[in-house]
């Protein structure tokens, strides 16, 4: 049989094959090229992945966590520092220590801005003799002196409280040195005890400043100064010196002397010798002040505690300097302010 003859359809030749069915075509990309292909995903790895991350969660929350932690910790101790150092303790203290002898130190210069001022004297001293269980009131002094204002505040306020309380004797034990508005303090008290080497005494005034006129005159500076009041320039170091200033101050130095004379015979009566050089601003150790009548005897604090008021045990009232200024004090920050304020400024002073 011929091709003629088959059943094939007539045509030009054998029609094409069909292609075999492929598997459905990838979506083509943005310009046509087919997408890579991804790895199949593993199981595994994706465990991995999310581990990592929830560790890494766990992490920032713990870090957080910690971080709150702390700060709460620093915030609160530095209130518990605030709330120690602000609190008054004073107040607990009587019924806490029992019977005991009440302490009051007088240390450094008297001064308004000192530790020795007298606000934080007579604090202390109403606080010592408003407890219970105070059986006297000791000042321990180591001061050379300061202020005839300030030393006059305690002094009265000393004589106030002896008045209120009179079963509460006040004793001074004066230790290095109790010189003038030092001794004038310990004049209001009952009686006063030294050591045989303290120094005790200079009941005297004191005021003293420099003159730098000439000085100005020699470097060719000229002074300008402007007052409504003939003597509002009264002792101005860059001035001439002129003699009714000096004698008008004498005689200030003169009635601030006598104010302290009167308060030390007060307070010392007739135990005072018949010395004229008592008042004459010396100062004597303590054995000579015995014989002089300004000290009673010769003791310490503890001694006077335990022999004369019966109650050994010591309670400081006193008030502290706050440790922040210690520190400061002790880095000597205020060196260069005192040396010019000696320089510069007169002060009226009892030595």
């Amino acid at each position: 049989m011929s091709d003629w003859e088959s059943d094939k359809e007539p045509g030009w030749g054998d029609k094409p094959a069909e292609p075999e069915q492929s598997a459905p075509a990838r979506k083509r990309g943005l310009f046509g090229s087919k997408e890579p292909a991804l790895p199949p995903e593993s199981g595994r790895d994706w465990r991995l992945i999310e581990k990592l991350v929830m560790s890494l969660q766990a992490e920032q929350r713990r870090s957080r966590r910690w971080g709150i932690f702390f700060k709460i910790l620093t915030f609160g101790y530095l209130f518990a520092l605030l709330f120690f150092i602000r609190s008054p303790l004073g107040d607990s203290v009587d019924s806490v220590a029992g019977h005991h002898t009440a302490l009051v130190e007088v240390r450094g210069t008297i001064a308004a801005d000192e530790l020795a001022s007298a606000d934080n004297l007579v604090t202390s001293l109403r606080n010592a003799f408003e407890a219970e269980r105070s059986k006297a009131v000791v000042l321990r002094i180591n001061s050379p002196g300061g202020s005839p204002v300030q030393a006059g505040y305690v002094y009265d306020e000393i004589k106030r409280l002896r008045e209120e309380y009179p079963d509460k004797k006040v004793y001074a034990v004066i230790s290095d040195i109790g010189a003038s508005g030092a001794y004038y303090i310990a004049a209001a008290a009952d009686e006063i005890y030294a050591n045989r080497a303290s120094l005790v005494g200079s009941i005297g005034v004191i005021a003293g400043g420099f003159g730098f006129s000439e000085m100005l005159d020699k470097i060719g500076v000229d002074r300008r100064l402007y007052t409504a009041g003939e003597s509002k320039a009264f002792l101005d170091p860059f001035s001439p010196e002129r003699d009714e200033d000096v004698a008008f101050w004498q005689s200030v130095l003169e009635n601030t002397h006598q104010q302290f004379i009167s308060a030390v015979k007060e307070g010392r009566g007739d135990r005072l010798a018949d010395d004229e050089r008592l008042f004459s601003g010396l100062v004597w150790s303590g054995e000579q002040a015995v014989e002089l009548g300004l000290v009673d005897g010769l003791g310490s604090t503890s001694w006077v505690a335990r022999q004369l008021v019966g109650e050994e045990k010591l309670v400081d009232y006193s008030r502290r300097r706050s440790p922040f200024l210690e520190l400061v004090d002790q880095l000597g920050v205020s060196v260069g302010e005192g040396v010019a304020t000696r320089m510069l400024e007169s002060r009226l002073e009892l030595r």
